[in-house]
């Protein structure tokens, strides 16, 4: 991300959960559904604040439970409004058949997901297995890197959810106890800004509203044909995406003066010959340790996903073509297979750069750091196995 100062642009220092909550808060939903989880209760906190000062004019909706959160949003965006909500782990499990419908209705409900780790073993800490496990749900997903982009994803989520050719939920996700309760300079755009950067959507074809003394159906059950012919086209907004990303990205640079890179984020890695793969907040420590190795001389880059749905896959086949190595950093586990969730669908794209060579490091899960020891590490196993050296494949950083 570059920046430049705004003139108007008032700067705070805000944790990630109230980053989240200026973002929504700038867009103006009309409505939010409340439900608060460790560790994102800080989000609903803070637009109830905003919205008992006066500052948020939306219905908030204080339901018993997160399935009911998700469904109340829905219901409120297929009626026509605009909505938000945010939860975490075994509120996103709660929620699952929720989650699942909002996708298959094409709701552009935008919602937060503060990553931690999800049932099994019970656990509050840090993770991104509730990013994983609901990753084939339909919906788009952004990861954020720190608190400006948290606010920032939020506001561009809007863009993407309810753009015309998509009309699609939007997850945006961030490192739990990491980035939700860490303090950051953020620059906090004026609400008008926001406005005319969501202006475009008011120039496209609206979906139904529900009005007083008009009928409005939303969802049936797929026949046949019908059902195959709607999920082509939810897969095809999906990958449309992309697209509509990097032109929403383009048109937010202009206003806010903030430029994003589209699905995928190279750091120094045009020339470089190992790179690490990483996603979140880990991509800070990658890059200060990238910075150190190349003064020692070592040619190392970082690849950082920012789109993980739909994949970024030409993107990272660009990216790491001609390479010598590459590892893949997952901060969860791929049940069933062995290496990581995000390792597994990068090695599926190595027939298109076979002379790279990839590694899995599984690390910064349960709470565990993701520390530059362990990312020089990586590098130092990956340049070895560039050179000819026997390296294992899977690589569980944590338990070292």
């Amino acid at each position: 991300m570059s920046t430049a100062t705004l003139s108007g642009t008032g700067v705070k220092l805000l944790t990630g959960n109230a980053a989240a909550a200026f973002g929504a808060m700038l867009c103006s939903p009309d409505v939010v559904a409340a439900y608060p989880i460790t560790p994102q209760t800080e989000v609903i906190e803070k637009l109830s604040q905003f919205h008992a000062e006066g500052d948020l004019d939306a219905e908030m909706i204080n339901v018993e439970g997160e399935n009911s959160a998700m469904n109340a949003v829905t219901a409120a965006s297929l009626a026509g409004g605009r909505v938000f909500t945010a939860t975490s782990s075994w509120g996103l499990v709660f929620m699952y058949d929720a989650v699942l419908a909002t996708a298959g209705a094409r709701a552009p409900v935008v919602m937060v997901n503060v990553n931690r780790e999800t049932p099994g073993i019970i656990a509050v800490s840090s993770g991104q297995q509730d990013m994983i496990s609901t990753r084939d749900c339909g919906w788009i997903f952004l990861v954020a890197e720190n608190c400006q982009e948290i606010l920032d994803q939020v506001i561009i989520a809007y863009r993407l959810a309810e753009d015309h050719g998509i009309q699609l939920p939007v997850m945006v996700h961030y490192d739990g106890f990491y980035l939700s309760y860490m303090a950051e300079r953020v620059e906090v755009p004026e609400k008008r800004m926001v406005k005319s950067y969501l202006s475009i959507l008011d120039s496209q074809p609206r979906r139904p509203a529900l009005l007083p003394g008009k009928g409005l159906g939303c969802g049936s059950h797929g026949i046949m044909g019908g059902y195959l012919e709607l999920r082509r086209k939810h897969l095809n907004a999906l990958m449309r995406s992309k697209e509509i990303l990097k032109e929403a990205e383009d048109e937010f640079a202009r206003i806010f003066q903030r430029s994003y890179p589209g699905a995928v984020e190279e750091y120094r890695a045009a020339d470089a010959d190992t790179v690490l793969v990483g996603s979140g907040s880990m991509c800070g420590t990658i890059r200060t340790v990238v910075d150190v190795m190349r003064d020692q001389g070592r040619r190392v880059g970082m690849v950082k996903i920012r789109m993980y749905r739909p994949f970024p896959a030409a993107e990272l086949v660009s990216s790491l073509k001609g390479k010598k190595s590459a590892g893949v950093v997952d901060r969860s586990v791929c049940f069933g297979f062995e290496g990581g969730p995000i390792f597994n669908e990068v090695a599926s794209l190595s027939g298109k750069f076979p002379e790279t060579g990839l590694l899995s490091f599984i690390d910064g899960i349960a709470n565990t750091d993701i520390t530059k020891e362990n990312i020089e590490e990586m590098f130092t196993r990956l340049i070895e196995m560039s050179k000819g050296g026997a390296v294992d494949t899977v690589n569980w950083m944590a338990e070292e």
